[in-house]
C-alpha cells in the first residue's frame, strides 16, 4: 500500500470530510475504491446520472448484467434502476468499514431520485422509499433536490427514517429551508417513534456554477475590460456564497428548536461542498477545497480535484468562520456593479434541474443503447461493445 496523501490528511484533521464525487463498477470491484479509502482519506462516494452513463460507456464491466438484463426482457427504466443500485449497494459494502468506524458519520453513498420527478412530492417521496429499500443497507443516502416541492419530500422522506442527501442548492434562503425541512423531518420522525440517532442528512451546496454564471455577467458588463471592481469580483461569488450558508448553519443549529432534537439523539445536517471541480482554468485548482475549509463539513470531488489537492493543495485550518463580513461584502458590491443575487440563483436552480433531467435522459438512452446491443449478441459479454 502506498502511504497516505499529507495534504488529504490535513485537509481530513481540519474537520471536512473527503468524498469521491464518481463512481463506476471498476473502481469497486478492482479495488481502487478501497485504495482512496486507505491512501486518500475518502470516506464517502457521491453518484449522478452523468457518472453512471460514463461507466457504463468506458470498457466492460457493466455487460454481463445488460445481457441478463436484456434476455430478461427488462424495460430501459427497471434496467437503469438495478443497474445504478447495484453499484451503490456493492460501494457501501465498501464503504461500510468507514460507517462503523465513524459511528454512521461517514461510510456513505448516495443515490439520487429520478429528476424527472422534482415537481413532484408525492413521486419523488415513493421513489426514495423505493430506492432505500432496493439498496437495503444503511450507510445509503438518497439524493433529493431542493426545488420548492422538494421541501415537503425531504421532511416526508425523513420522517420515515430515511436518510437524505439535499442537493442542487444554490440560495441561501433555500438553504435555510432545506434546514427547517430538515428540522421537520425529525420532529415527524420523533412523533413516528423513529430513532433520530440512526437518521443522517448532507446539504449540498453548489460552489462553482455559481462563478460560472456571476463571471459570464460580469464579463457582459466589463467588455472593455477597464473597469477595475468588476474584474475584481470574478471568482469571488462562490465561495463568497458557500461561506454564508455556513454562517446559516451555525445560527440554524444553535437554535432552542434543534437543540431540543440533539437532546433526542438527533445528528446535525452537515453542510455538503458540491460542484467543487474548477471550471475556468485561469482559478486555482484546488480554490473550492482549499477556501472551503471549516468543521463539520463534507467537500465532494472530482478524481481530477481531489488529485490536484494531494499533488499542491494548501490546507490552513478553518477558511470560513472568520470571514463573514468579508463574504457579505462581495455579495453587496455584485448587486452594486448590476449582479442581482436573487436573479443569479434563480437561474441557477432552473438549470440545474434542467442538467439533472438532461443526465437522466443521457443514461437512460446510453442503457437503451446497451440492451439494443445485448439482445441476442452472444459475443457481447466477451467482446465488450
Amino acid at each position: 500500500m502506498a502511504p497516505q496523501n499529507g495534504n488529504l490528511k490535513a485537509l481530513s484533521d481540519a474537520g471536512v470530510s473527503i468524498w469521491l464525487d464518481d463512481l463506476n463498477r471498476s473502481l469497486i470491484t478492482d479495488g481502487g475504491l478501497q485504495q482512496l479509502i486507505d491512501e486518500k482519506f475518502v470516506v464517502g462516494v457521491t453518484t449522478n446520472p452523468t457518472i453512471f452513463a460514463t461507466a457504463l460507456s468506458e470498457g466492460s464491466a457493466y455487460n454481463a448484467q445488460v445481457k441478463d438484463l436484456a434476455e430478461a426482457s427488462k424495460d430501459v427504466h427497471g434496467a437503469v434502476f438495478q443497474i445504478t443500485t447495484e453499484d451503490v449497494r456493492t460501494a457501501c459494502d465498501v464503504m461500510r468499514p468507514v460507517y462503523d468506524r465513524t459511528d454512521g458519520l461517514d461510510g456513505r453513498v448516495s443515490i439520487e431520485v429520478d429528476p424527472g420527478l422534482a415537481g413532484d412530492t408525492a413521486a419523488t417521496v415513493e421513489e426514495a422509499k423505493h430506492l432505500w429499500a432496493t439498496v437495503d443497507r444503511p450507510n445509503a443516502y438518497i439524493k433529493i433536490p431542493a426545488t420548492v416541492e422538494g421541501l415537503s419530500a425531504i421532511s416526508q422522506t425523513l420522517a420515515e427514517g430515511i436518510s437524505v442527501n439535499v442537493t442542487l442548492i444554490f440560495s441561501l434562503d433555500r438553504y435555510r429551508g432545506v434546514m427547517n425541512a430538515f428540522l421537520t423531518g425529525l420532529e415527524q420522525a420523533r412523533e413516528a417513534g423513529k430513532d433520530l440517532s440512526q437518521i443522517r442528512s448532507v446539504a449540498s451546496f453548489f460552489v462553482s456554477r455559481v462563478d460560472s454564471e456571476v463571471d459570464k455577467r460580469l464579463d457582459a458588463l466589463n467588455e472593455q475590460g477597464d473597469n477595475a471592481e468588476i474584474a475584481a469580483l470574478k471568482g469571488k461569488a462562490g465561495i463568497a456564497n458557500a461561506r454564508l450558508a455556513y454562517q446559516a448553519y451555525e445560527e440554524v443549529f444553535s437554535t432552542p428548536r434543534w437543540a431540543n432534537l440533539e437532546a433526542d439523539g438527533a445528528h446535525r445536517q452537515r453542510p455538503l461542498w458540491a460542484s467543487t471541480g474548477v471550471k475556468n482554468p485561469d482559478y486555482p485548482d484546488t480554490m473550492y477545497v482549499v477556501e472551503l475549509v471549516a468543521p463539520n463539513t463534507v467537500n465532494t470531488m472530482p478524481t481530477k480535484t481531489m488529485e490536484a489537492v494531494a499533488d499542491h493543495g494548501e490546507i490552513k485550518g478553518d477558511q470560513v468562520t472568520g470571514h463573514y463580513e468579508d463574504a457579505r461584502q462581495v455579495l453587496d458590491a455584485l448587486e452594486r456593479v448590476g449582479v442581482p443575487y436573487a436573479d443569479v440563483v434563480d437561474v441557477l436552480e432552473k438549470e440545474g434541474v434542467e442538467k439533472f433531467e438532461k443526465s437522466w435522459s443521457d443514461l437512460t438512452g446510453s442503457v437503451r443503447s446497451e440492451l439494443e446491443k445485448a439482445k441476442g449478441d452472444d459475443s457481447y459479454v466477451e467482446e465488450g461493445k
